[in-house]
């Protein structure tokens, strides 16, 4: 179990409803992908793994790791990467320049940043365009390089919100292959809107709704919750389907 929330509570203001409320999930290891509708709360469930907000109440885990603990913060942060649903970049910098700084934040060497960028970049399909500011590129070209900006520090967990928005059919399918190229070397937790992109390479399924798991298994029991007569082609939507209407 990876990642693990324990009792997590989240509301962005005092008097708001909560986001989150005493939420109890641990990951398995390998590749999950993260349903659920709108406001079900995954942007927010990914930004708690990432440390990027604090839980209200309750706590997260990476392994041992607590990133509440001024002990674990930074070992925490080293290994676990987030590339959160709308991605901001500096001005003026290049490509390259601007996933190395993102690997020198996460705790690399200058030099090892710089070389490990240019890894990344040609992962993700943009060695042409390493020189050029990533302010010139287009949404799916920036999409990609944000994607590489996760990968660049061999992180040990990635949490991906919404990593397909604005990427073609073609550049989607080399991002699953990405995907299926870190088996092995990094567990991660995919969050979509995409039925199509639990492809065979995930191993886990979990869908949040209104905060809370709605469910959690592997594709094939997912796949279970489909309707009978569901064309074989429909099945993992027809069984998303399910599960949200037997929440109504």
């Amino acid at each position: 179990m990876p990642l693990k929330f324990d009792s997590c509570t989240f509301r962005y203001r005092r008097r708001s409803r909560p986001v989150l409320s005493n939420l109890d999930l641990d990951f398995s290891s390998g590749h999950t992908v993260l349903l659920g509708p709108n406001g079900a709360g995954k942007s927010t469930l990914l930004a708690l793994g990432a440390n990027a907000v604090i839980p209200t109440s309750g706590s997260v885990r990476y392994k041992e790791l607590n990133p509440a603990e001024r002990r674990d913060a930074a070992a925490y942060r080293s290994k676990v990467s987030w590339l959160p649903q709308r991605s901001n970049f500096l001005p003026g910098m290049t490509c390259r320049e601007h996933v190395a700084y993102v690997g020198w934040l996460k705790g690399l060497k200058e030099s090892d940043a710089w070389r490990a960028a240019a890894v990344a970049i040609e992962r993700v399909g943009l060695t042409e365009n390493m020189n050029i500011k990533v302010k010139a590129l287009s949404g799916g070209q920036q999409q990609r390089i944000a994607i590489a900006q996760a990968i660049a520090h061999s992180a040990e967990l990635l949490l991906l919100d919404e990593p397909t928005v604005g990427l073609d059919p073609h550049q989607r399918r080399r991002f699953l292959d990405l995907i299926s190229s870190l088996r092995g070397s990094a567990h991660v937790i995919v969050s979509t809107h995409d039925i199509g992109d639990l492809d065979n390479m995930f191993d886990e399924v979990v869908v949040l709704e209104a905060g809370r798991t709605r469910f959690r298994g592997s594709v094939d029991a997912f796949a279970q919750h489909a309707a009978i007569d569901s064309a074989p082609e429909r099945r993992l939507e027809s069984a998303y389907a399910s599960l949200l209407e037997a929440t109504e």
